[in-house]
């Protein structure tokens, strides 16, 4: 068995997913002012948009002069001209509104055994943290979500100003437990910002992957979990 003090979590894919693609939304969100934009579209749009402006200003501006709030209004906006509307003024309240409704609770769902493996996890007396590459509204997701008292600490990528796989974040979240790396783990979809990231800092990690994901050969299978629920068997092999 693991001798394991501290849980870290990544939020997106791996606790949290968007209920529907983002093209949906923001089509909705046109709809509602008269406007038609196919969903597939926008979601073509929104994925060269947001690369461009992660690449441009990293970290949501962080460091950049830029709010993320203004960072997430230009990247709306710039997804709707690319996908063909130009009224300014449609823009900005579009945006605006659309970024008020991604920090609630309508546009996310839990993941098929998040709750009930967190509620486990909180029982047996483990430290719990959010590590996530995320702006400040996660905080207000999380409660939004009934998730939020779950968790010890919520380190945004936005707030500790280091984004994963940088091994800062990490260790910040390791500081601010009090927890040395052996003795903490990590969950996360990611092979990359999560799983490796966190075995770089010492920690031991798991990777959330369903079935049917590419295989990534360094990955042992007692750290793959299929679903959240494997969590703590796998620890208690571990």
């Amino acid at each position: 068995m693991l001798r394991l003090r501290l849980l870290t979590w990544d939020v997106k894919d791996t606790l949290l997913r968007l209920r529907q693609p983002v093209g949906e939304s923001y089509a909705a969100e046109a709809r509602a002012h008269g406007l038609r934009v196919e969903p597939d579209t926008l979601t073509r749009s929104f994925r060269e948009v947001y690369g461009a402006q992660s690449r441009r200003f990293p970290n949501y501006g962080r460091g950049s002069g830029l709010s993320s709030r203004q960072w997430w209004v230009d990247v709306v906006k710039e997804t709707f001209r690319l996908s063909g509307l130009h009224d300014d003024g449609v823009l900005t309240l579009m945006a605006e509104k659309l970024y008020g409704d991604f920090c609630s609770a309508q546009n996310w769902e839990l993941l098929p055994g998040a709750s009930e493996t967190l509620s486990r996890c909180c029982q047996r007396g483990f430290s719990m943290g959010v590590i996530s590459n995320f702006d400040r509204r996660l905080e207000n997701i999380l409660s939004h979500c009934n998730l939020r008292h779950r968790f010890d600490f919520v380190l945004t990528s936005e707030d500790v100003g280091f984004a994963k796989p940088d091994r800062r974040i990490f260790e910040e979240a390791l500081r601010l437990a009090g927890v040395p790396p052996q003795q903490a783990a990590h969950v996360g979809d990611d092979y990359t910002r999560d799983y490796r990231a966190a075995r770089a800092v010492g920690m031991h990690s798991f990777l959330l992957r369903a079935a049917g994901h590419s295989q990534e050969p360094e990955v042992p299978p007692e750290h793959v979990l299929p679903t959240l629920s494997h969590l703590l068997a796998l620890i208690e092999k571990g």
